[in-house]
Formats: structure tokens, C-alpha cells, sequence
């Protein structure tokens, strides 16, 4: 049931950016009185599912979830439409028109794509408003993965700024550390100040880790597995674990350090309910795990709330969307940077549709939802033919040059940007398929 939730959040996402960034290449070619021949949501490679002519458009929905396209008369697209270019040009065709006027119904689709993302964000923050716990207020410091401490970490640690720049929120640390390649961490360990040096190599390994931070908190029980060795043996919600085989524990790092993962083993627990402390004993499962969620963070820190009201919630919106965009542009660069080893992160359809909730969440759907719609943005701006930025690098060297390149060359070039298209695209499902083999 949670894999169906996320493939329908994924491919709701991925309808409403498909039509409304064709939509922007609709409009701008209608104004300038362009003919769209067909306006397609999915791709219809032999047949449609849906399909329907008003006026001069044929509007559909094909089978073959990769996309979505407008076809405008007398133009060279993926349609490879050879006939209809041997015809002498039509006053309603693309290819009749100004390069500036097709200029700017190539950009339709990336103009609509940025507007879309930056008005989710506007009426996300006007309706939900924002909620963190500020880094100033986690108050133990980090559990931290074998990534950070390799560079030096430890659990316990309070990281205060990344390269002098003091930290705000929690959630944004590793994302900065990737993203700006970090080369100062500055923490508090046991109240004293120190640097830790990112080294060399370090940032392809932080790109591989999901949750290389979580705030440090008491060992608290938040939930418990049914059938599970915590279950059967008495554990209840809101139990604090003290000591484990006598040995005493605080904090849940501690907890797994003195567990170890061990399958099939009793532990004796040392716990405080209400006013009484207990001992019960605890076993592992074959997986050495024995049924225990700890008590979400939020519980121990109070959280910031922040209330928009709309006029407020517009530069609030506008701030979010420029920082997500610059923040993508950063990661983007990074793929053409051999040492971070971007490249082996980047993913396919299995990885996008995961990042989505498991459970339906309108606010967390909006969300990915803008982001996506930035990152469609991005990518059909690189200057690659057969993309949106590739029509637009031809068009700028015609209105700087005065020459138009040839129909042929188009042609060609058309060709070689759908190959690198495919190419890539194979690469990055590879890389999901890869990736669950490895889980």
C-alpha cells in the first residue's frame, strides 16, 4: 500500500508539471499564432489512451509515462516530421516566424515550469506556514553515522557553523556540507570549541549517506513493533531506558553501542515507568533488532512555528524557490566534478517517486511537487538538442549571428540530443536498479 501511495503522488507531480510546462509553449505559440498540431500528456509511441481534435489541436493522453510534448507545425522536434519540413514554409508554422517570437515559445515551457514552483511555495507557506526546531535549541548534540566520523565526528557533537556561517536549522547541515563542499566544521564537544577538517574525498562519501546526522535524544520508547521481543517481553510507550545488562545508557547511540546488533540474544533492560524502575529481559529477533522506535526529536526540543499571512508568504515563497534553484544549480555542477563522484548518486524514476511520503501528505506533496517542477526547469534549460535549451541555443546563435543553421543540421542535431537523452536516462534507472540490489 505504500509503494501505491507514492507511485500516485509521483505520477500526479509529474501530470500537473508535464501539462503545465507544455501548456507554456502552448500559449506563448498561440499568441504568436503558431498552429499546435498536438498537445500530449505521456508520450503515445503507436497508440493513445485518450485522444481528441478541437479546432486545429489534438489533445491526448498516451501510455508511456516519460513525459509530454506539444508538436508545433514547422518545427523539428522528436516527431521527426520530415515530410512536412519538405513543404514550403506555411505563415501559421514555427519555422515562419521571427527567431525572437520562437525564442520565447521555447522558453514558455521553463518560464511556466519557475512560476508554477515559486506560487506552491507562496500558498504552501500561507497555508502551513513553516515548522523547525532551530540547531541553537538540540540540546544534546548529533548522533552521527560512520561518514562524519570518519571526518571527525562524534556522537555528542554540537555542530555550530559550517565555514564560519553559523547554523540555523538542523535539517539543512549535511545537504550544506555536500552542496557548498565545506571545509570548517565548527563544534562544541564536551564545551570546548574545536575545528574539524573536511578532507579530501570526503564529500563523495557524505553523497552517498541517507541520514549521516539525527539529533541526539534520551532513549525514550515512541513505538513498538507487534510481535516483536520488545513487545512480548513488557515494554510499553514512554519507558525510559537507563541501563542495558546493568550497563548504563542515556542516549539511543549509546543504547546500539551496547546492543551491537546481536541476532537471537537476551538483553536486560533497566527502565524507568512513571515513578518505578524495571528490569525486564529483551531479545533480539534473526535481524538483531528487538522492535523499539525512540521517541521522535520534536518531543524533546520545541519546535518554531512561523504563521504567513499572504502578503508575507510572497517574498517568504520567492526566497524558497531562488534558494532551492541555487542549491540545484550547486548539485548540478557537482555531476561534472569527477572527485565527488556525483554521478554515481544520480537517479531514475525509482529514485524521485521515493522521495516521496509513504503515507498521503498534501503539505509534503506541494512540496516535492515545486521542487520537481525546478528541477524540470533546470534540466530543460542545459543546452543539450532535442531539449527546450538546446532549441534556445540555436535560436540565440541566429538573432547573434543573423544566419540560421540548417534544416539538416537540426535534423542531425536533433538526433544526437535524443541519444544523449536515452543515454542518460538508461544510466540513471541503472543506477535505481543498481541501488536496490545493493539495499
Amino acid at each position: 500500500m505504500e509503494i501505491l501511495i507514492k507511485v500516485i503522488q509521483f505520477l500526479l507531480s509529474l501530470s500537473i508539471l508535464i501539462v503545465l510546462h507544455e501548456m507554456g509553449h502552448f500559449i506563448l505559440a498561440r499568441i504568436f499564432k503558431t498552429r499546435v498540431e498536438k498537445f500530449f500528456l505521456f508520450f503515445d509511441a503507436g497508440f493513445a489512451l485518450f485522444k481528441r481534435k478541437i479546432g486545429d489541436t489534438v489533445y491526448g493522453i498516451g501510455w508511456l509515462p516519460l513525459g509530454g510534448y506539444v508538436k508545433i507545425s514547422g518545427m523539428i522536434d522528436e516527431s521527426m516530421d520530415r515530410e512536412q519540413m519538405k513543404q514550403p514554409p506555411q505563415p501559421h508554422e514555427f519555422r515562419s516566424k521571427k527567431a525572437w517570437q520562437r525564442l520565447m515559445i521555447m522558453l514558455g515551457g521553463v518560464f511556466m515550469n519557475f512560476v508554477l514552483a515559486l506560487v506552491i511555495y507562496i500558498l504552501v507557506f500561507y497555508t502551513w506556514g513553516e515548522r523547525y526546531v532551530p540547531a541553537e535549541r538540540i540540546e544534546y548534540g548529533y548522533m552521527v553515522d560512520s561518514t562524519l566520523m570518519n571526518i571527525g565526528l562524534r556522537n555528542g557533537d554540537k555542530i555550530l557553523a559550517l565555514d564560519g556561517k553559523v547554523v540555523e536549522k538542523w535539517e539543512s547541515i549535511h545537504h550544506d556540507i555536500v552542496v557548498n563542499e565545506t571545509s570548517i566544521i565548527q563544534i562544541e564537544r564536551e564545551g570546548r570549541m574545536m575545528d574539524i577538517r573536511v578532507p579530501d574525498g570526503a564529500i563523495a562519501e557524505l553523497l552517498k549517506a541517507e541520514y549521516p546526522l539525527y539529533p541526539r535524544i534520551p532513549f525514550v520508547v515512541g513505538d513498538l513493533v507487534e510481535g516483536s521481543g520488545a513487545k512480548k517481553a513488557g515494554l510499553e510507550v514512554g519507558d525510559r531506558i537507563i541501563a542495558i545488562n546493568s550497563e548504563p545508557v542515556r542516549f539511543y547511540d549509546q543504547f546500539l553501542e551496547k546492543t551491537g546488533g546481536e541476532q537471537n540474544t537476551a538483553f536486560a533492560f533497566t527502565l524507568v515507568r512513571n515513578s518505578d524502575t524495571l528490569q525486564l529481559e529483551v531479545m533480539t529477533n534473526e535481524e538483531g533488532k528487538f522492535g523499539i522506535y525512540n521517541l521522535n526529536y520534536t518531543e524533546f526540543f520545541e519546535p518554531v512555528v512561523v504563521k504567513y499571512s499572504f502578503l508575507q508568504s510572497i517574498p517568504a515563497g520567492i526566497r524558497r524557490g531562488m534558494d532551492i534553484t541555487g542549491s540545484y544549480l550547486k548539485q548540478l555542477k557537482m555531476l561534472f566534478k569527477p572527485e565527488t563522484r556525483a554521478y554515481e548518486q544520480l537517479g531514475g524514476f525509482i529514485k524521485i517517486g521515493s522521495i516521496f511520503p509513504s503515507s498521503w501528505n498534501w503539505q509534503s506533496f506541494w512540496n516535492m511537487t515545486a521542487f520537481l517542477s525546478i528541477i524540470l526547469a533546470i534540466m530543460n534549460l542545459l543546452p543539450i538538442p532535442a531539449l527546450d535549451g538546446g532549441h534556445v541555443m540555436f535560436l540565440l546563435y541566429e538573432i547573434i549571428s543573423g544566419r540560421k543553421p540548417g534544416d539538416k543540421f537540426l535534423e542531425y542535431a536533433q538526433i544526437v540530443g535524443m541519444v544523449i537523452l536515452l543515454s542518460l536516462l538508461l544510466y540513471a534507472n541503472l543506477n535505481d536498479i543498481i541501488g536496490l540490489f545493493n539495499k
